[in-house]
């Protein structure tokens, strides 16, 4: 299985998914004019990638915005995650949010909340 690495752009971030070491990473703003578009190819990456994961999978997300549109992508692809723990595979979520912002860190916790993965959340000063 291939890795999945996408640029950052104005609209859209950074995508680094790596098979060999598990560590998956959505950084950057979340704004695609067509948000089912830009996410499609990663949720069929994770969907594949959950059927022979590493043997522990790291997902950090480090958003400095996302937009409503994203918030459903995000929340699917915790699903999958959560799906991945409870078929017994070793998974955490890391949620990177900048200091000042408050409303990325209720965010991580509201997510947190609605998913049975364990979460981590780290303030930072970008």
């Amino acid at each position: 299985m291939d890795n999945l690495i996408l640029d950052e752009m104005d609209d859209s971030p950074k995508v680094k998914f790596s098979h060999e070491n598990g560590k998956l990473e959505l950084s950057g703003k979340s704004l695609p004019e067509d948000v089912s578009t830009f996410y499609q190819p990663i949720l069929d990456w994770l969907t594949e990638y959950s059927e022979t994961p590493a043997g522990e999978t790291e997902f950090t997300f480090k958003l400095t915005y996302f937009n409503t549109a994203s918030s459903k992508l995000i929340l699917d692809i915790l699903s999958i995650l959560e799906k991945m723990k409870d078929d017994g595979r070793k998974v955490v979520v890391k949620w990177f949010y900048p200091e000042y912002d408050e409303d990325m860190r209720d965010a991580g916790q509201e997510y947190s909340e609605m998913v049975d993965v364990p979460f981590e959340h780290f303030s930072y000063n970008p």
